[in-house]
């Protein structure tokens, strides 16, 4: 038994609901909470992190994952070290030595729905977007620069290149 010092009040305080899974599509989002934690077994440890959705019917939704960084299985840690990477580059910041230099970063984010499996229902995943390299365009050439005093003459252009030229 728990005895409260003070009579519990539950009549102005919102209960919790039922935690339902975000719908799948892409979403702007930024990680706003992160830390490293021991896996159930204590063999290993996984970044968990939670990220705000910032636009859209959504905003102000909660979505969770985690990177199991330190595994014994090394394809379990490689997954979770390519995620990381892909977090990096979606935030731009490729060296980072704490996860909190990736928060309130916005960034596109791809939630997906999982089936329910093993007793667990209905979860999400996530894939971190990677934006494009912006395609770098060719800087126009400077035009020649012509003396102030001589006049800007026609380009000549000959007509007949002397490849096509017939004898």
């Amino acid at each position: 038994m728990a005895r409260f010092d003070t009579a519990f009040d539950a009549a102005g305080i919102e209960p919790t609901t039922a935690y339902e899974i975000l719908p799948a599509g892409k979403y702007r989002a930024q990680i706003v909470e992160s830390e490293m934690r021991v896996t159930k077994n204590g063999m290993g440890k996984y970044l968990w992190l939670m990220l705000d959705i910032l636009e859209g019917p959504q905003q102000g939704r909660k979505v969770f994952d985690q990177l199991n960084l330190v595994n014994a299985n090394p394809t379990t840690v490689e997954i979770a070290q390519r995620t990381l990477s892909a977090i990096c580059h979606a935030t731009g910041k490729l060296q980072v030595n704490d996860s909190e230099e990736l928060h309130l970063i916005p960034m596109t984010i791809q939630v997906g729905v999982k089936p329910p499996k093993d007793g667990y229902g209905e979860r999400n995943t996530i894939r971190y977007m990677v934006p494009e390299a912006p395609v770098q365009a060719t800087p126009p050439k400077p035009a020649a620069t012509q003396p102030a005093s001589a006049p800007a003459q026609p380009t000549a252009r000959p007509a007949t290149a002397p490849w096509n030229r017939k004898s």
